[in-house]
């Protein structure tokens, strides 16, 4: 997905651990009509991250700046 990646509107929950982040953003992406494909990508990239932190990391680089 890096070729073509698309960037997300919306402000990552502080303090919070990967997969709870990762709620927020799937909730953000649907409303922004992302493809299931594109935010399966995301969760599989969170998922298999190696730690919260990480996990974070992954959702951010697709946060637009």
């Amino acid at each position: 997905m890096k070729k073509n990646q698309k960037y997300l509107v919306w402000s990552p929950p502080a303090g919070a651990n990967r997969f709870a982040a990762l709620d927020n953003f799937v909730r953000a992406a649907e409303a922004e009509d992302w493809s299931e494909s594109e935010i399966q990508y995301v969760i599989d990239e969170v998922v298999e991250a190696r730690d919260d932190a990480a996990g974070v990391a992954v959702l951010v680089s697709f946060t637009e700046r």
